[in-house]
């Protein structure tokens, strides 16, 4: 007879029990036990032998551990040269770069000094570079370079180990007594797309989002199959580590708080005490709630200063859908998310096949439970391995629903990348089994065994083909690109960034800041910071590549108050290419609160779709307001208009939250007035705006 503990449940099965405990809460599997004729018999050890441990494994553990192992080490590897040979640090990418400057030299964390804007979204981020960047004393570009490429290819092996521990206790198919292949599935669909591997460095966060995800996933998948609150104190340790992890989703990216509250509201509502469940939520609190604190009283904004630039909670589904297409398209994408369905269905129903439903005996039905046990059922069946995928696949939809709601992102795939990987967690791997005894299908065995052996073998055969198929569209479609995306932005607005960037700069690679210097324009801003950095102003970009247009301050301004300022898009290459006395901004509102607080344009580039008339900025800053010496492109009215809306009595409160000393007098007001300033929007036109504040129109300078 085969024995039941080599096929699932088994202590010694391979991928590591979760702990002394692990199993002991999951249900059997309820496998008919079947005779075999002998020929076909694993060897038994003889009773009161003592080999355990890997000594005591046979083909059925060695098989989906070799497998699994195999397909782990290739799969990140393939991943780890293929994010290597398009490393790359991208314009937004030098962004949070800057802060790291300012907090180096002293100023805190802020983008420019003087002013309190968190120029970047994601608050563990900057962190964490900082963190390394101290700790290794290197260049900034070359340890956000390192620090996202090993975080994202060591995302794909810690997701496939939970994929794997997920399904311990499937080994073996339909029968019990075959042979399991854990083979890359979900892994190869996401590795083979180029815009993963382009944004596995770049110097954004997308390779610290994937892998705080597969971190929760393999502790999700853990505290599965542990038992109420735990039996032992390392196991209540590792649910408040669980909750711990779950609670930095807002630092990480603040959309992720989505699949975080997801994951410990299970936590909470599953059956443990409730000593318990208020540990668990002060622990996961107590790092954002107090981020949250600070970043009231220092920025007086409840979100970063790029959520409010980018309206992150207006909606453009049109565009998002565009978005979507944008991504499916050229990798015909939507045939491996097909196959990833069907085989999610078909582990389903292999599931429901395999279960043996208990049959009453006695042809009494039971009588109906009270509400209370009703309760207790339900709140039990949330600490299950299927209640886990359901709640991740589910957390990775509303994801990505999310940014087509928001109208996706100017950069090719990008923020769909995290919501693909969240949603694919499930099938990182896909176990194909092949039953131990294939004649049991044909011959005159019991009709339920030959019934399941076929069921099995059909399932085997199914489930390798498409992971075949899958696996020829890795190899077809990954060189694949957007047409013409190295040359044209096109209608949409979305672009393939890296390609762009490496197509106007000639360089393959483009990595530090002084690489930007052959960007169009770069150059020439050096030279005119150079040439104005002690007489201030702001500088405006041209049409000419080689020139910029200043906007000088009045002669009579005082030494100390003449701050140069650069106004231009690229905010992260400026930045990173201009000393941190020098001010920069731009009309986006990244680092500009000013643009960040305008109306977002209905038909706008997305991700770009505020745009501060430079006007704003010369009134803003002081300078001299009247022809000659006022870029001639300017107009005199705008300015005297804005030099009026900036008296806008909000608007000057709001000017001071960030710019003012900060006292613990500011501090309260930031905290007080955090909620008004982050729905705080004027208009983007000044008399428009002096309309808005009530304010007295000033007599034209040139009538009209």
């Amino acid at each position: 007879m085969q024995s039941e503990q080599s096929s699932s449940g088994h202590p010694d099965d391979p991928l590591i029990t979760d702990d002394a405990h692990s199993d002991t809460d999951a249900p059997t599997t309820a496998i008919p036990r079947v005779e075999d004729d002998g020929d076909h018999a694993d060897p038994v050890e003889p009773e009161g032998s003592n080999r355990r441990g890997l000594r005591a494994w046979g083909p059925r553990q060695w098989i989906p551990a070799a497998s699994f192992l195999i397909g782990a080490v290739l799969v990140t590897t393939f991943f780890a040269i293929g994010a290597w040979q398009r490393r790359w640090i991208a314009d937004d990418g030098l962004i949070v770069l800057r802060t790291l400057r300012n907090l180096f030299a002293g100023n805190g964390p802020v983008f420019n000094a003087g002013e309190r804007v968190e120029a970047n979204t994601s608050t563990a981020w900057t962190y964490v570079l900082w963190f390394w960047a101290w700790v290794t004393d290197g260049q900034l570009e070359y340890v956000a370079l390192w620090v996202a490429l090993l975080l994202s290819v060591a995302a794909i092996p810690i997701a496939m180990y939970g994929t794997a521990r997920l399904y311990r206790k499937r080994l073996g198919g339909l029968t019990g007594d075959g042979f399991t292949l854990l083979l890359p599935f979900g892994a190869i669909i996401y590795i083979a797309l180029p815009p993963a591997r382009d944004f596995a460095t770049s110097g954004l966060e997308n390779g610290l989002c994937i892998f705080w995800v597969a971190v929760l996933w393999c502790q999700l998948v853990a505290w599965s199959r542990r038992s109420g609150s735990g039996t032992t104190g390392w196991q209540r340790t590792a649910t408040l580590v669980l909750a711990f992890t779950a609670g930095l989703a807002p630092l990480v990216r603040p959309e992720l708080t989505v699949l975080g509250g997801l994951a410990l509201l299970m936590l909470v509502l599953a059956p443990t005490s409730w000593k318990m469940r208020v540990a668990m939520i002060v622990v996961a609190a107590v790092l954002p709630v107090g981020y949250q604190i600070f970043r009231m009283g220092y920025y007086a904004l409840l979100v970063p200063n790029p959520a409010v630039a980018k309206d992150a909670s207006g909606a453009k589904w049109h565009q998002g859908f565009l978005y979507l297409s944008n991504l499916f398209g050229p990798y015909l994408l939507l045939l491996p998310v097909v196959l990833a369905v069907v085989a999610g269905v078909l582990l389903v129903v292999g599931v429901r096949l395999r279960e043996k439903p208990e049959i009453a005996d006695d042809g009494v039905s039971s009588e109906p439970r009270s509400w209370r046990n009703r309760l207790s059922d339900w709140s039990a069946a949330l600490q299950t391995p299927t209640a886990v995928v359901v709640m991740v696949v589910f957390g990775g939809l509303v994801g990505g629903t999310y940014w087509m709601r928001q109208g996706g992102d100017f950069m090719h795939g990008r923020v769909l990348l995290v919501p693909l990987f969240t949603a694919l967690l499930p099938l990182m791997i896909l176990p194909v089994t092949i039953p131990g005894h294939l004649r049991a299908a044909f011959r005159g065995d019991p009709a339920e065994r030959r019934k399941r052996t076929r069921y099995a073998l059909a399932g085997a055969v199914t489930m390798a083909a498409m992971w075949i198929t899958t696996l020829v569209w890795a190899i077809t479609c990954h060189g694949n690109v957007l047409p013409n995306a190295g040359t044209d932005i096109g209608r949409s607005g979305i672009v393939d960034e890296r390609r762009f960037y490496v197509t106007n700069m000639g360089n393959e690679n483009p990595v530090t800041a002084a690489d930007y210097l052959d960007y169009p324009r770069m150059h020439a801003m050096v030279d005119w910071i150079d040439k104005y950095h002690g007489q201030g102003g702001v500088i405006l970009p041209s049409f000419n590549y080689d020139e910029w247009y200043i906007a000088k301050l009045p002669g009579n301004t005082p030494p100390q108050q003449r701050k140069l300022s650069v106004y231009f898009l690229n905010l992260g290459m400026t930045s990173m290419n201009a000393p941190l006395d020098v001010r920069v901004i731009d009309q986006m509102g990244l680092a500009y609160p000013l643009a960040a607080h305008t109306e977002r344009l209905t038909d706008g580039r997305i991700g770009h779709d505020k745009n501060l008339p430079s006007e704003w900025v010369v009134a803003e800053a002081g300078a001299f307001p009247r022809r000659p010496v006022l870029p001639g492109y300017l107009d005199e009215d705008m300015v005297r208009q804005a030099e009026v809306a900036l008296t806008c009595q909000q608007t000057k409160d709001r000017f001071a939250s960030f710019q003012a000393p900060w006292t613990l007098s500011r501090f309260r007001h930031n905290l007080e007035q955090a909620f008004t300033f982050t729905d705080y929007r004027i208009e983007r036109e000044p008399e428009y705006e002096i309309q808005r504040c009530g304010l007295t129109m000033p007599p034209r300078i040139h009538p009209r």
